[in-house]
């Protein structure tokens, strides 16, 4: 072989094929979907999702909890029938329910107390029959925000977190050993029904001085009001209007928000004395109030959390928004399937 035939032999090298946009589509088209569920006392919300927690279709109907347990099937059947008819069903493999409880995830039945007429109600029975025997995870609507927040939003890589909503009543979930955990039945994490107060106001679910009597958004609109607190020209009464009013400096609505803080603190600091968290992820329609919440609950919280293996424990709000409860019910899918998201 001449000298320069030595010198422009070829070496070796790496090949990276690039799929053209139309086959990156198509190969998307065949990944495997999940199908989730998240029901509340005002909407049943349906959606298809992928293993990234992307949701690809979306259904909802209103819930019509207080008319009659057939027309709250109604709508569920309605929210599946839709998703149904949409070409991505094929795809799905197991589908996944984040449902107000309290849940037996055992027994495949749901009581919510918002939704009154579902009591003992076969859920996963009644959805499974519509899915033609579709694999069914069925947890509470806390667990459900809990595994959204695991997998896609503020406790990502957390191996101890507590996550909670505070809207119109207030729920929780927890991840423990860096994995869901929502307990035997479903409901572990009901923080709301912490009591807070041994001599407090009687809750709806029987006890007495439960978080949530305190600090859902209900009940702070309800204790500013009761305490002298009038809404401005706008004529908003709830609890938005009691934080607007607060962020101006109303000392009524500043005490109503800092009195949630106080019932939210107690409670996130007793979670963590039991269990170990190292962040409380905190999401709903209260915690939009943003720094009106979130200041006075660490003030709050560093009167509460004074051992040393709970003090300086992360307080942040939730990312995931108002699809929490999609997202999370399609964890409990996706790990249906032998494959964990949260």
């Amino acid at each position: 072989m001449s000298e320069l035939a030595t010198l422009v032999r070829p070496t070796p090298r790496t090949v990276r094929v690039v799929r053209p946009p139309h086959a990156q589509e198509s190969l998307l088209m065949h990944q495997d979907l999940v199908v989730a569920l998240d029901i509340g006392g005002t909407k049943i919300a349906g959606a298809l999702v992928d293993s990234a927690g992307r949701l690809l279709v979306r259904a909802q109907r209103p819930t019509f909890a207080q008319e009659s347990a057939a027309k709250v099937d109604s709508s569920l059947l309605e929210v599946l029938d839709e998703l149904r008819a949409a070409p991505e069903w094929q795809r799905a493999r197991a589908l996944g329910i984040g449902s107000a409880g309290p849940v037996d995830a055992k027994a495949g039945t749901v009581s919510p107390v918002n939704i009154p007429v579902w009591r003992d109600h076969p859920l996963v029975a009644t959805v499974r029959e519509r899915v033609d025997g579709m694999p069914v995870s069925l947890i509470g609507d806390g667990p459900a925000i809990a595994a959204a927040e695991h997998w896609q939003g503020a406790a990502q890589g957390r191996t101890a977190a507590l996550c909670m909503v505070v809207s119109t009543g207030v729920g929780g979930g927890l991840v423990l050993d860096g994995t869901l955990h929502p307990g035997p039945t479903g409901n572990a994490g009901h923080i709301g029904h912490i009591s807070v107060d041994m001599n407090g106001e009687r809750c709806p679910c029987g006890g007495h001085g439960c978080v949530e009597r305190i600090a859902s958004g209900t009940n702070i609109a309800r204790y500013a009001r009761e305490t002298g607190w009038r809404p401005g020209p706008d004529g908003d009464a709830t609890a938005a209007g009691v934080a607007a009013a607060a962020r101006a400096g109303d000392p009524l609505a500043r005490a109503a928000y800092g009195r949630a803080a106080r019932a939210l603190a107690a409670a996130i600091a007793a979670t963590a004395t039991l269990v170990e968290i190292d962040i409380a992820v905190i999401g709903g329609g209260v915690a939009r109030a943003g720094e009106v919440l979130f200041d006075p609950l660490r003030v709050e919280l560093d009167r509460y959390a004074t051992l040393s293996f709970v003090q300086g424990l992360e307080l942040a709000p939730a990312r995931t928004g108002t699809d929490a409860g999609l997202i999370g019910a399609a964890a409990a899918a996706w790990k249906l399937l032998g494959e964990p998201v949260a």
